[in-house]
């Protein structure tokens, strides 16, 4: 049960990968499962249930940075860290995007 969170984020990329018919759909799809994983650490810390605490830190990694971390070594490591800041500031260009087209606050 080791690669538990190596295996949820290849069924989360997955799931995104069958659902989507974009590009632009990936890389929000991508963002979504990150800020999610951080979202449940970040309140793991405040769950005062002990069994859904133990829950999210078997079953959740806490990033797609962490998970790459935890697999990866040397040149691969640095060549995916890269990879997923090229995919993150993509994310960020989509959204900034989609809120300077809607104009209103």
């Amino acid at each position: 049960m080791t690669y538990i969170d190596l295996v949820v984020l290849i069924v989360a990329i997955v799931i995104i990968v069958i659902y989507s018919k974009r590009f632009q759909t990936y890389i929000f799809g991508f963002g979504m499962i990150d800020i999610l994983f951080r979202i449940l650490n970040i309140i793991n810390g405040f769950i005062p249930v002990k069994e859904i605490r133990v829950f999210i830190d078997t079953y959740i990694p806490a990033s797609v940075p962490s998970v790459i971390n935890h697999y990866t070594k040397g040149i691969f490591n640095t060549v995916l860290i890269w990879i997923y800041v090229i995919v993150m500031i993509i994310f960020l260009y989509y959204i900034v995007r989609v809120f300077v087209k809607r104009k209103k606050i």
